[in-house]
């Protein structure tokens, strides 16, 4: 029987639609997470009879056919590319980004990562770095005798200087942009990578049109809607439930059957 195939793909689909709000709830509080989304579609058709295929000499035409699906597979899981909302945190090197854009990260392995994650330190030579000590690009190095340290709306990282009067540029962020956020490759630790899918990076400097502005002070939350994803889990929980029924009816159905004499 068909029916028992085509529910066990649907108790898979909604095992994986599952696993992804059980991402998005435990990233809740994660720094500018990004919401996931499950996507689906139907398996290929078995044609019983095709549609359109001829009925008679006369030239007459089968209007509707008979096709018999095959279930369901997942198709993607969808990157949701929102802004969140923006929390105070008053920290010097807490950067929100307003609008689009993702900073960049420079790797280990020389590779250029992505984030808007903007809760930045400092290393112990003074650059603005990530949590695992990466440095932010093109490289910003604040001084040690620096006595506050203010960013601009435009990126720009002004150091205030013990005995002087104008602040001195000791850099300047840089934001990226793609063609398709979604086709980002995340790695974790709140990072992603370009990839053929994303298309090339875009780079400029905040403020730039088309480009998000920095906000000192402040960090983006994640963008995911603990009500929605507890609906959305609700809905995922049910769905599982009624392929599950689908597959007992059908193995009643074969014992039926196999009870005939």
């Amino acid at each position: 029987m068909r029916s028992l195939s085509i529910g066990a793909t649907g108790m898979l689909a909604q095992q994986t639609n599952v696993e992804v709000i059980s991402n998005n709830i435990a990233n809740m509080n994660t720094t500018a997470y990004a919401r996931r989304r499950a996507e689906f579609h139907d398996l290929l058709y078995q044609n019983i009879r095709r549609v359109g295929a001829t009925s008679s000499d006369a030239g007459t035409v089968v209007p509707a056919g008979v096709q018999l699906g095959l279930g369901v597979k997942t198709a993607a899981v969808y990157r949701i590319s929102e802004q969140g909302s923006l929390n105070n945190t008053e920290n010097t090197f807490d950067i929100a980004l307003r609008g689009k854009g993702y900073f960049q990260i420079q790797l280990p392995s020389g590779e250029t990562a992505y984030t808007r994650d903007g809760s930045f330190q400092l290393s112990p030579e003074g650059q603005i770095v990530t949590h695992e000590g990466y440095p932010v690009l093109p490289g910003m190095t604040v001084p040690q005798d620096a006595v506050s340290v203010t960013i601009n709306a435009s990126g720009e990282v002004l150091a205030k200087l013990d005995g002087q009067v104008q602040p001195q540029n000791v850099g300047q962020f840089q934001l990226a942009t793609f063609a398709n956020e979604a086709g980002l490759e995340a790695i974790g630790s709140n990072l992603l990578l370009e990839s053929p899918a994303s298309g090339a990076a875009v780079g400029a400097v905040p403020g730039t049109p088309g480009f998000g502005t920095t906000l000192q002070g402040f960090l983006e939350t994640s963008n995911v809607n603990v009500v929605s994803e507890i609906t959305d889990l609700i809905a995922a929980q049910r769905a599982y439930e009624m392929n599950s029924k689908v597959i007992t009816t059908s193995d009643e159905m074969m014992a039926a059957i196999n009870q005939l004499k």
